[in-house]
């Protein structure tokens, strides 16, 4: 009978232990509120495999391999699940364009939408070769 004492103080600890972790996890119980804006650099968006199915990204400015100046673009893609990007939406301050592909194992069948400087135009071709443009 003499341990009831240590008993008694010993539920006592662990109930203020208790109070204690419980007062700490509920600022973790408040965060779970959905934040107003998602900010990054890039955002990637995978499947149950883990292969990346759709993403955002900001391009930095560059050179082609002809010397010629490309500016800073945003671009969309989203990827079929052979990894194949079917949709392809970019914008940058000279031009904006859209893309639209075959499915895999076609390599010239596309549709362009295409508005750079002040002209525009819509390139639509088949797998045959075939090719029409249209400029207004």
């Amino acid at each position: 009978m003499k341990f009831q004492p240590a008993l008694v103080g010993l539920t006592l600890v662990n109930m203020a232990l208790l109070v204690v972790t419980l007062a700490a996890l509920h600022p973790a119980v408040a965060a779970t509120d959905p934040m107003p804006v998602l900010r990054g650099r890039a955002l990637e968006i995978v499947d149950a495999r883990g292969q990346v199915r759709a993403s955002i990204a900001v391009l930095p400015g560059s050179t082609s391999k002809d010397g010629e100046a490309q500016a800073e673009t945003v671009l969309l893609r989203l990827i079929t699940e052979r990894g194949r990007p079917s949709v392809k939406i970019a914008a940058s301050e000279e031009s904006a364009g859209m893309s639209l592909v075959g499915p895999t194992g076609t390599k010239d069948t596309y549709v362009q939408v295409i508005a750079g400087g002040t002209t525009s135009l819509l390139k639509l071709r088949n797998e045959d070769g075939r090719q029409q443009l249209l400029t207004p």
